[in-house]
């Protein structure tokens, strides 16, 4: 499991995010061999400034209600502004009720850029079946990662929902991830990635753990 930390995407998302805030996740993230994920607005800064350090967004966030125009337009700037990923926020309104119109807004983002896509699935405002469904379509959309959790609703990843997940594509878990022991739990259930404000925290546990 040497490769874990680059498998820890230090994230910095909140709405008060300053330069100084993603320079310093950028420094720590390239510290502990991390990766990072920065607010769009900063991602032409962030690759600049820490080149070696493999850099994502977000886009659509962290509500997902934009339309499906801008958030291919947003999705096209990042890769332009240096992105090496981004993590798109579906319009979770469609999950219920419009499963096709949910995959075809996922579907064309990911047509949209060459870089790889997670879409964020919000799993704890869904029931397990809805949640196969929308896994199911981000799949058939040639989607490169499902993820957890924004951060922003009311929960976070769990175990159980990163083993269902996994069943349909690669897993970042994210929302709530601030240690070792949850993140490896995670790791356990099949998640590829963990996405987190305390990446340091949980390599720094990892590393006194080896």
């Amino acid at each position: 499991m040497d490769d874990i930390p680059s498998r820890i995407e230090h994230t910095v998302l909140g709405p008060e995010t300053t330069w100084e805030d993603v320079r310093n996740v950028l420094d720590t993230a390239e510290e502990y061999g991390m990766r990072a994920c920065v607010p769009p607005c900063y991602v032409e800064e962030a690759t600049e400034y820490a080149p070696e350090t493999e850099v994502a967004t977000v886009i659509g966030f962290p509500h997902g209600q934009h339309t499906v125009s801008t958030k291919c337009t947003e999705a096209t700037e990042a890769w332009q502004a240096g992105a090496g990923e981004i993590d798109i926020v579906p319009n979770l309104g469609h999950a219920s009720g419009d499963t096709e119109r949910f995959h075809d807004e996922v579907a064309e983002i990911v047509a949209a850029v060459p870089i790889p896509v997670k879409v964020i699935l919000e799993t704890s405002l869904f029931d397990e079946e809805t949640l196969e469904t929308l896994a199911r379509e981000a799949a058939a959309a040639d989607v490169d990662f499902l993820k957890t959790a924004t951060g922003f609703a009311d929960g976070g990843a769990t175990v159980a929902d990163v083993e269902l997940l996994a069943e349909f594509a690669p897993v970042k878990a994210s929302g709530g991830v601030g240690s070792w022991a949850f993140a490896s739990e995670l790791f356990d259930a099949g998640a590829e990635r963990i996405g987190a404000s305390s990446g340091d925290v949980i390599v720094r546990e990892y590393l006194d753990q080896r």
